[in-house]
This record gives structure tokens, sequence and C-alpha cells, in this order.
């Protein structure tokens, strides 16, 4: 690892007593952050913490209520983000902000000052993300691309403007394994030639793997300065939080039942030009195990959600099954019926109506599965309050007040209520996307441990997830999506991180672009546990030295090294919304 540039060259950034108050709430509250040239230095803290609200200060998308921000020493007013651009300051945000209609070389020009040449920006940018690993095509669409991929993007937009100091929020969130080595690569070539990097993260060891320091928020304040590389993850989180994270465990974990939830075959088509179709997709989760799809984002997850939770009807009753039922082609609320719960990936607006006080809220999933709560068309509110009461003490719901609008919580506070709410009802049947993302380390150990208690009650638990660290951590079962095709279930024992990268690039997938088609090579064998169902079918070999799969359109095979090259989805038979009805 390149070491950084030593403080006594000067400070490249100094952030110094900041303190920002929205109303009577103070979001930092005199935090004070030094980067030297060259250094990689993690930002931790818990959700709420303050981390979002000062590096939006330092890019100049709020402004402080007090405190000094120096830029190589000399005092600076960062008023805007073109501000912060212009200093050298560059940002690459959880949420990318890309138009999928555009190319590449489109989307970056965006985010260039004045007057430009198409042609040769894309020259440049070629050129750029050539040199520092990250290979684009400028004239891709960027609706064709991985979310690796447009992730790149994100990434050579500030470095073709030079930046002196690139600042990453949960950057390797929607990456695989593979992909993050290489950003990892990248983050220290940028270092060893003087660039600072200030990194937000939750997945902690990658923090001890990668940084040089580490600046840890606690309740808006600063609590500590450390070397990340002789902490342990256990001793940073418990920095974060300000007690002991407690393990998850998984003893008593009790024996597996009959299937709760499975599908069979079940193909739709991409909902929307830039949608994902599903392919034949097959699983089965079983009472009393916890089965977890892995997968980048964008390769089906929200569509087999959709189409699992009946918020997308499948062509078939058969194509789901709920507690023995078929009900491929019945809603949300018939599925709650049967004992189903479901907590989608989007807390605002998907799980939560933001403007609705926590109380309307659980109303939303309780409505016809809530017992004497709506009685002839009359809403119990006492009823409803203690059931909000009763999920904020159960899962440490934190909030400035009594029943608040959801739209007032941290993400971290959101999602556990959104859980509680659904667990809340003991449902036999559990489906649940993205359960701690964004979630600082307490509240995800809260998470993961009820889904595995859930298991152990009975329950049969389905994990859609990109944080392996997560999926390794709680499932007895692991399946990968990719381009809405699934892999068979592996028992977790029986399959390692490599493995599951691999498959993320595609290395199961039985099609080709234009039609069906077997692989040339060698093929996936498949290896779903005793009794379970996987998808039946064979896939390409896996792609040489860790690389993602790039489809050839005449024979099939994947090339060796190279990155997925995405197409316009097939269309399969059927699919329809179903009449408005949502898991919220």
């Amino acid at each position: 690892m390149n070491a950084p540039a030593s403080p006594a060259d000067g400070y490249l950034l100094e952030a110094l007593d900041i303190v920002k108050r929205f109303g009577d709430f103070t979001a930092n509250d005199r935090v004070t952050l030094r980067l030297p040239p060259g250094e990689i230095h993690a930002l931790l803290g818990e959700n709420g913490a303050g981390k979002s609200t000062l590096v939006k200060i330092v890019y100049g998308a709020l402004q402080p209520t007090g405190g000094e921000l120096r830029w190589r020493g000399e005092t600076v007013e960062v008023p805007s983000p073109a501000a912060a651009r212009r200093l050298g300051i560059g940002m690459v945000f959880q949420h990318f902000s890309l138009f999928e209609a555009l190319t590449v070389a489109e989307n970056i020009a965006l985010a260039l000052p004045g007057r430009f040449d198409l042609a040769a920006l894309a020259e440049r940018i070629a050129r750029v993300s050539a040199e520092y690993g990250l290979p684009l095509e400028p004239t891709a669409l960027v609706a064709d691309l991985s979310v690796g991929e447009r992730q790149r993007i994100e990434i050579v937009r500030c470095l073709i403007q030079e930046p002196r100091l690139l600042i990453m929020d949960e950057p390797t969130a929607v990456l695989t394994p593979q992909e993050a080595d290489q950003l990892f690569v990248t983050l220290r070539r940028l270092a060893g030639e003087g660039c600072a990097v200030l990194y937000i993260s939750h997945r902690l060891e990658e923090v001890k793997q990668l940084c040089h320091d580490a600046t840890i928020l606690r309740h808006g304040k600063v609590v500590a300065n450390v070397d990340p590389q002789v902490e342990t993850a256990a001793s940073l989180a418990r920095l974060m939080v300000g007690a002991d994270v407690h393990a998850v465990s998984a003893e008593g974990h009790a024996p597996q039942g009959p299937p709760m939830l499975a599908t069979a075959s079940l193909s739709l088509p991409a909902d929307g030009p830039f949608g994902v179709a599903l392919h034949n997709v097959s699983l089965e989760v079983r009472a009393g195990e916890v089965v977890a799809i892995a997968g980048v984002a964008g390769n089906g997850q929200s569509e087999l959600f959709e189409a699992l939770s009946g918020e997308r009807l499948a062509p078939v009753p058969e194509a789901v099954t709920v507690a023995g039922q078929p009900c491929g082609t019945r809603g949300v609320t018939a599925r709650r019926k049967l004992g189903a719960a479901f907590v989608p990936e989007e807390r605002l607006g998907h799980s939560a109506v933001p403007g609705f006080l926590l109380s309307d809220n659980a109303l939303l999933t309780r409505h016809a599965t809530g017992g004497d709560l709506v009685r002839a068309g009359f809403i119990d509110r006492p009823g409803l309050r203690a059931v909000a009461d009763r999920v904020m003490e159960r899962f440490d719901v934190r909030t400035s007040r009594v029943n608040p609008p959801a739209q007032s919580l941290s993400g971290g506070n959101l999602q556990k209520f959104v859980v509680g709410r659904e667990l809340d009802r003991e449902p036999a049947v559990l489906v649940i996307d993205q359960p701690t993302w964004g979630v600082d380390a307490g509240a995800a150990a809260l998470i993961r441990q009820v889904l595995l208690d859930m298991a152990e009650g009975g329950a049969a638990v389905l994990v859609i997830s990109q944080d392996l660290d997560e999926i390794f951590e709680i499932a007895d079962r692991i399946a990968v999506i990719s381009r809405g095709e699934l892999s068979a279930a592996y028992p977790a024992g029986e399959i390692d991180r490599e493995r599951v990268g691999l498959l993320m690039a595609g290395a199961h997938e039985s099609r080709i672009r234009g039609g069906e088609s077997s692989a040339t090579g060698a093929h996936e064998n498949q290896a779903p546990a005793a009794g379970s169902s996987g998808t039946g079918g064979h896939g390409h070999g896996a792609p040489a030295n860790g690389g993602h799969a790039t489809r050839d359109r005449d024979c099939g095979a994947p090339a060796a090294g190279a990155h997925e090259t995405r197409g316009p989805e097939s269309e399969a038979p059927g699919g329809r919304k179903s009449g408005g009805e949502s898991t919220a």
C-alpha cells in the first residue's frame, strides 16, 4: 500500500470545528477533519452520525452554520458543487446520477463546464479509463451497461476533471468482489499520485484493508481518530455505536420443514425499456431456512421481488407458490393472507409513505391481516399506535418525538421499523430485499439476528442482498441472479466468495443474446441441497482470471477476462401489473 504524504508537507483539506444545525437539531457539532495529499481516509459512523452532512459541506451541497474550510492552507467558501469541482474536489455518490438513454461520453459531458468537442472527449475518456484500469466504451448506451460499469462512469467523470480530493460514498455496495478489488487498485494508484480519498463505508473489513486513517463520528461529534489497520472490525464498530455490537448467532437452527415459497420456471418480460426480463426462475425456500440471492444491482432483483410479492403477476398460478397454494396470478393482499410478508429495497415511497405517521404506515400492510385494526371500514387508531409503539420498542427505533412521520427517521431507524412492522405479524414466509442497505453495524446486526431467529422459529426467509458479508453470515443456501437468470442454490458451506463473484458475472447463464443456446465449453454443475430446487439449467464456464463474461453473439462463449456487455433483454411471455397493489 502506498503511504500517504506526511502532514508536515501541508494538508490538502482542513474542515475545522464544522457546525451544521437544522432548526434545533445539530447534525455536525464542532467536527474537525484533516486530509493530507495521498491519504485514503475513512469516515465512519452509524446512521445519523453526521457523515453525509459533513461531506455535503465539503462538496458545496450544504453550507455550514459555523466553522471553517481550508483548502491547501487557505480559507475558502464552497458555495456549490461546481465551486468544489473548480477547487479540485470530486464526489462519487452512492446512487448514480446517469441518464440511461445517453451514451457514456454524453453523460460525462453533462458534468463538464464550457464548450467541448464530443469526439475529442470520447478519445480522452477511452484513454483515461484505460490508464486507471477502468475501461469504458464512450459510445455505449448507459442502459446497456452493468452496474459496475456505471460506477466506472462516475469515477472517470471525476478523473477527467483531475481532482485532488475524491469523495466516495459506499462505493462497493453494488460491486462484485472482483470489481471491488479492481477499484481498490485504482484508489491506491490515485493516492500514490497525491490524490486524497475520503472513503465512506459500513464495510469495516474493506476499510481495514484499504484506508490509512479513519475519523469516527457519533451523534454528530468526532469520537476517535484511529489507524484502521491496527484496529479490528469489532473495535471500529464499538467506536461507531458506543457499545459492543453483538455477534450474530445461528445456534439452535431449526430443522428444515416443507417448502413454503417456491417459483417454477417463472418468466416475465422486461417491464419497460430499461427493465430486466426474468428467465425460467425456479427456487424453493423451506420452513426453517434462510435462502439468500446474491447479485450485482440491476440484474433482476427488483423484478423478482415484484413477482414474489404479487406487485407483478405471473402468467399462470403455479409460477409462484406460497404455503403450498398456487398464487402467481393473485396480488399482494392475497399472498399476505397466506402468511407472507414483504420488505422492499426502497424504504421511502415503497416500504413507507414519507409524510405518513409511523402508526399510519403500520396500517399499510395490516389493513387486511391485522385482526381488528380495521372493522367495518373504521380504523382502530389506538390499536395502530400500540402496534407502532410495540415495534419501536422491540427494534430500538429511535425517534425525535412520539409517532413521527416516516421521513423524519434516519435510514437505519426507518429500516428497523419497516422490518419490525412485518415481523410483528409473525409471518410464515418473509421476502426481504437489501435488508441492511446503508445501515450501520449495530442496526445491521439486529436485523440479521431477527432474520435468523425467524428461521429458527420455523419461518421460511428469502433474502435478496448485494452484501456478501451478510449473505455468508446468515444464509443456509446461496443462489445468484444475473441478467434475470437464477443459478442453483448452493449450501453456504460449499461455495466461496470467488465462486459467487463469478456467478454474479454470469458464469451460470444458459442463454446468449438473441435466443437460447447451450454454452461453449464447461457447464456449471448444479449443486442444490438435498430436497431443494435449483434452476434446472446449465451455464457458461467461469471466465478466466475472474473476469466478467462478454457475450459473443455468434458462438455464445464468454471472452476470457472481459467484462460483461449487456444487450436488449429477450421477451418472455406473460406478466402484468396487479391492479395497483403495492407492498407498502
